[in-house]
């Protein structure tokens, strides 16, 4: 299988300090793919990379076998790629359609290609149409990630960027956005999922990688990880997981 995004040996530094050291992974085509790891790992390092929100030092970063390591960051949008950040960072002050209008920034001047793309977002948010009016900063936490990953699918990408999407949620909510998660993959978007709440992460993902103090330390399917001893003590309670983990496609 052909990867559609492949990391290779990623070094990433913050001063003195190297946050990846010689991270690889891929991601294929139609694939959920997991990160797992502690606060500091580096997971979020990770994503903002290949994102081109930060510098890479050493290493390469690949689209369709094409490396892009120095291009700006909107164009890694423009070949396909989108990042949902931690922490959501919605715009407060501007509604929640002028939100997802950012997210479509790209695209702005193909108006039907937006109004497609804002109809999808609709449909798997119905709660997003309800709240079009109302400013970002007022709605609850789960609809703010709602609209965060809304934002995300407004350039149409075809890898998504999902990093800690159950954050602070509620558990009601968490089973939601990870049905929604899914419903995204099952619509052709590839996807790079940062989670803590490895349990749900393995449940929906085709494979995984556990990353610490900036290293690739394990790697496998998803079944193969919830059925690995050192996974299960330090993300899963000490319990493996009994639900088989979805085939990769093929």
């Amino acid at each position: 299988m052909t990867a559609i995004l492949s990391v290779e040996n990623l070094h990433v530094t913050y001063g003195t300090v190297e946050a990846l050291k010689g991270v690889s992974l891929e991601l294929n085509e139609g694939e959920i793919v997991t990160v797992l790891g502690a606060n500091g790992a580096g997971k979020s390092t990770l994503l903002k990379a290949v994102s081109r929100l930060i510098p890479v030092k050493k290493g390469a970063m690949k689209l369709h076998g094409k490396i892009f390591n120095t291009i700006p960051a909107f164009e890694v949008v423009l070949k396909g790629i989108s990042h949902c950040p931690e922490g959501r960072r919605v715009f407060a002050t501007l509604t929640v359609e002028e939100n997802l209008n950012v997210g479509a920034y790209t695209r702005r001047k193909r108006v039907g290609e937006v109004r497609k793309a804002k109809e999808r977002v609709f449909d798997l948010f119905p709660i997003l149409e309800e709240r079009r009016k109302q400013f970002a900063g007022t709605l609850s936490g789960g609809e703010q990630q709602m609209m965060a990953i809304g934002r995300a699918l407004m350039s149409d990408p075809r890898i998504l960027l999902l990093d800690e999407p159950s954050l602070g949620l509620a558990p009601l909510l968490v089973k939601h956005i990870f049905q929604i998660i899914n419903e995204i993959n099952s619509q052709g978007v590839s996807i790079l999922l940062v989670e803590q709440n490895a349990r749900k992460a393995l449940s929906i993902a085709n494979r995984g990688y556990v990353l610490e103090t900036g290293k690739i330390s394990i790697s496998g399917m998803a079944s193969e990880l919830q059925q690995n001893a050192k996974v299960q003590e330090a993300y899963l309670g000490g319990k493996a997981l009994t639900s088989p983990a979805p085939a990769v496609p093929s």
